[in-house]
């Protein structure tokens, strides 16, 4: 008898990640930076910079994260930390949601992500910045 796995939706992925972790407004993030937490942009290099970025978070390709932030990785940054508090952002808080997930099975148990993505925390009249020069990229 062959068991047939069962067949999930990217809801189903997404609502499974999300039950993992307390994601954060782009208030909550903005003052979990004052703490020591890092934002994380995994958006993709053309939405940095049509629509500007979060001045001091760290650009991070989202297809290298884990091997980034993972303290044993080879590839880690030197801030990998299992204790970090990293908070991923994309553009609208749905891809950092399974990134945070992601991260949190490495060990990175304060990984989380941002409700509503960058373009959250423009609309929240949170800074930003157009000058990419400026942001630590990690590619």
């Amino acid at each position: 008898m062959t068991l047939t796995p069962e067949i999930r939706t990217i809801d189903d992925v997404l609502a499974e990640a999300r039950r993992q972790l307390v994601r954060l407004s782009p208030v909550q993030a903005f003052e979990a930076t004052r703490a020591g937490a890092v934002i994380v942009d995994i958006r993709p290099q053309h939405n940095r910079s049509v629509e500007g970025a979060v001045p001091g978070s760290l650009v991070v390709e989202r297809n290298v994260l884990e091997w980034r932030f993972d303290p044993k990785s080879a590839a880690r940054l030197p801030i990998a930390s299992r204790d970090l508090t990293v908070v991923v952002m994309c553009n609208e808080g749905y891809t950092s949601s399974l990134a945070a997930a992601a991260l949190q099975q490495l060990g990175v148990a304060n990984a989380t992500d941002m409700i509503g993505g960058f373009r959250a925390w423009r609309a929240a009249g949170l800074p930003i910045t157009v000058d990419s020069y400026n942001l630590e990229i990690y590619a």
